[in-house]
């Protein structure tokens, strides 16, 4: 690992543990001595990091008080603002020259940016924003919808579409407790065989909610390059003794496994790493990538963002459900993916299937 990508991690880890609270305003950061012990790395790697911390605004260094967690992670930055994005696209600019002589094409930049985006949205869902022009969206991770945050001004202008993945049964109850405006599901009912319909009906008793699909999107077994354990289906990963990273609870991916196990007879625990969670299909895709697990259930368009193999195993519904389909922004996005640019966006995707994509039906 170079110095540069390992100031980068130091940097990462100090900010996901500002805005997850681990560390608080004012609390003191670990000291470059503790940092350098626990990195082994030296001392201008951790001092690097800091510089990065100290530039975003989140931590201060005061002379004989050492360095502390800013009194707020937003303290300073309006008056800073246009100076400070200049160097932000400077930094782009640089990341992205780097990249590209590396080899690599601009596509595959700009997705392993959106997979970037996914996981700092994840941690930065507590942040706080305005809520004019704001949509509020709450759901199970989708690279569609990370797309959607990314080009949202360019396509409702006036609306910002911020985004939070905690599950669709997470995002379902959200927007049942006026926390969200659009949740984003694909939960299996297991009587029906029919994707959400039913699990809204349970959580919105009589009320009417709007679900418009997004898209068909190719789950699957997330393996590395070539699927070197020639894996074919779920029953694979029992025989095999294959090790495994599964999604949490709550989210549709775990709900779509624990369906085909009960099919199957099975139960999770003959499967080795079922209880290793994580949050993202991108997060299982990056698992698999750096040889902590042999085997994932995520999306087809992870597996592709990372260059792994994909073994197809169904073809599901993700729907965006809300209350408010009329709403401005809301209305908007949905004119937008019944329009030949929303279907063609979203089926240029990795495993995506746009052929139903802005269809709208109503429960309740």
């Amino acid at each position: 690992m170079t110095d540069t990508d390992l100031y980068q991690r130091v940097a990462e880890d100090l900010r996901r543990r500002i805005l997850t609270g681990e560390l608080r305003p004012g609390d003191r950061v670990p000291t470059v001595r503790a940092l350098s012990s626990h990195w082994g790395c030296t001392a201008a790697t951790v001092q690097k990091a800091f510089k990065v911390l100290q530039d975003a605004g989140l931590i201060e260094s005061q002379r004989g008080r050492g360095t502390s967690v800013a009194g707020s992670p937003h303290a300073g930055l309006e008056a800073a603002r246009p100076l400070r994005q200049a160097g932000l696209v400077h930094r782009a600019d640089t990341f992205l020259l780097q990249a590209l002589t590396a080899g690599h094409s601009i596509g595959e930049v700009e997705a392993a940016f959106r997979v970037a985006l996914d996981r700092w949205r994840a941690v930065s869902a507590s942040e706080a924003i305005a809520p004019e022009h704001v949509i509020r969206f709450v759901g199970s991770h989708d690279l569609a919808v990370a797309w959607l945050a990314s080009r949202f001004p360019e396509l409702v202008p006036g609306y910002r579409l911020d985004v939070s993945f905690t599950g669709s049964l997470g995002g379902l109850i959200a927007l049942a407790e006026g926390k969200a405006d659009i949740a984003g599901s694909h939960l299996l009912d297991e009587e029906s065989g029919r994707y959400n319909d039913g699990y809204v009906q349970r959580l919105f008793p009589g009320r009417q909610v709007a679900l418009i699909t997004l898209a068909h999107r190719r789950l699957g077994l997330v393996v590395p390059p070539g699927n070197p354990r020639g894996l074919t289906g779920i029953q694979d990963l029992v025989d095999r003794r294959i090790g495994f990273v599964n999604r949490q609870k709550g989210s549709g991916t775990r709900v779509w496994l624990d369906v085909e196990l009960r099919r199957m007879g099975m139960h999770g625990g003959r499967i080795a790493g079922y209880e290793r969670e994580v949050a993202t299909h991108s997060a299982v895709a990056a698992w698999v990538a750096e040889g902590r697990a042999e085997a994932g259930l995520g999306l087809e368009g992870s597996a592709a963002v990372y260059g792994l193999g994909f073994v197809p195993l169904t073809v599901e519904t993700y729907d965006l459900v809300t209350l408010h389909p009329e709403a401005p922004g809301i209305s908007s996005l949905v004119d937008w993916l019944t329009t030949a640019d929303g279907p063609d966006a979203i089926g240029a995707l990795d495993g995506y299937e746009a052929d139903v994509t802005g269809e709208l039906r109503w429960i309740g």
